[in-house]
């Protein structure tokens, strides 16, 4: 099969012909239709050890592309019911080694060998397990724990799927502050690959007033017609989103937080932000702000406000996302696709810097 491989950090990848991989016992094989680009991608294979050291990335040359969607084309022998050939599908890349304490416990997440399939690793067994699972999205075929797979309903399209990643890190994110439907949001950096997925999973869950932040004032604009009613966009910049947040919830502020900001963010941004929170409230961290954050845990303690760090999503949120989908609740129709074929993954790369925001949705078509 075709794949587009990277061979060295900081270089171009380049398509080559690898054998095809064949599913184990409890694997399914998919012929991916769609495979999304992350905007981090190229920081991680240009910087890296100095971008994020800690996460250690595949032995190359290696196949990269983190959300794959795709059909079905083979089951192993002990995968006895559920997915089979001909379902199209999301394949969550989140992998665990199955067996450690956390794993036993149901909390794959937090396996120390927790392994993003097709972009990096959290802990020293990711290689062993990249080494289980080398195929990403940019290859024509990927291999998956039969545990992995989403189920898709015919009205979400591969290309939506392909954004599952970063509409689930959001959403899982804000199932972990236990939002309501019916309560309130601030979401930081709205205007975002990440922030636009919080967005979204808010409305879908039923909060009844967003506010969103960014700096984009065209970006706002267009984030603001997704609905009208309950989105308020804050221009960062013209005064602190804690003190619009205070004025239109008669100081009560926020249940929920979620900072989606990237990298180059400042702290004080996320401070205020905290600020902008009830008695009790939730901030939720996905983004990738790098500064240390100077806060108060007196503060924090008297008023009961919590810190809460969420990495992904499982494939059981997964399948959620989808069900909310189909139902027309969770409105995947905000995307703007371009797609590129498997050759020009390196304009694909490109494409990204050039993007509108999190309303563009660039994929690899195979």
């Amino acid at each position: 099969m075709q794949a587009a491989r990277l061979h060295q950090i900081g270089k171009r990848f380049q398509v080559d012909q690898v054998p095809m991989p064949q599913p184990r016992d409890t694997d399914v094989l998919v012929q991916v239709k769609a495979a999304g680009i992350v905007p981090n991608l190229r920081n991680v294979i240009t910087h890296y050890p100095t971008w994020f050291p800690y996460l250690p990335l595949p032995k190359l040359p290696a196949i990269y592309g983190l959300d794959s969607a795709g059909v079905v084309v083979a089951v192993g022998s002990r995968v006895r019911s559920g997915v089979k050939p001909g379902d199209r599908v999301y394949v969550n890349p989140g992998l665990s080694c199955s067996s450690c304490a956390a794993c036993r416990g149901g909390n794959t997440i937090n396996c120390s060998s927790y392994t993003f399939m097709g972009y990096f690793g959290f802990g020293a067994g990711s290689q062993k397990v990249f080494e289980d699972y080398p195929y990403g999205g940019f290859g024509q075929y990927v291999t998956a724990p039969a545990a992995n797979i989403v189920e898709l309903p015919e009205s979400v399209s591969f290309e939506q799927a392909a954004r599952f990643g970063y509409l689930g890190t959001s959403y899982s994110g804000l199932r972990k502050a236990k939002l309501e439907a019916g309560q309130t949001v601030l979401i930081d950096g709205a205007t975002g690959t990440l922030g636009l997925g919080a967005v979204l999973s808010a409305l879908a869950m039923g909060a009844s007033k967003v506010f969103a932040t960014g700096r984009n004032t065209a970006l706002l604009q267009k984030l603001e017609c997704v609905d009208k009613k309950r989105i308020q966009v804050i221009a960062l910049g013209e005064k602190p989103a804690s003190e619009v947040v205070m004025s239109a919830t008669d100081r009560f502020g926020v249940d929920v937080v979620v900072q989606a900001l990237g990298a180059n963010a400042p702290a004080a941004t996320i401070m205020d932000s905290i600020n902008a929170l009830r008695k009790g409230g939730v901030i939720v961290n996905v983004g990738g702000v790098a500064e240390t954050l100077p806060i108060d845990p007196i503060m924090m303690m008297v008023q009961q406000k919590s810190f809460v760090g969420s990495l992904w999503f499982t494939t059981a949120e997964g399948q959620a996302m989808a069900t909310m989908a189909d139902a027309g609740s969770l409105n995947l129709d905000v995307f703007e696709h371009e797609r590129f074929g498997i050759e020009a993954v390196n304009e694909a790369l490109d494409a990204v810097e050039q993007r509108t925001g999190g309303f563009t949705n660039i994929v690899v078509n195979h």
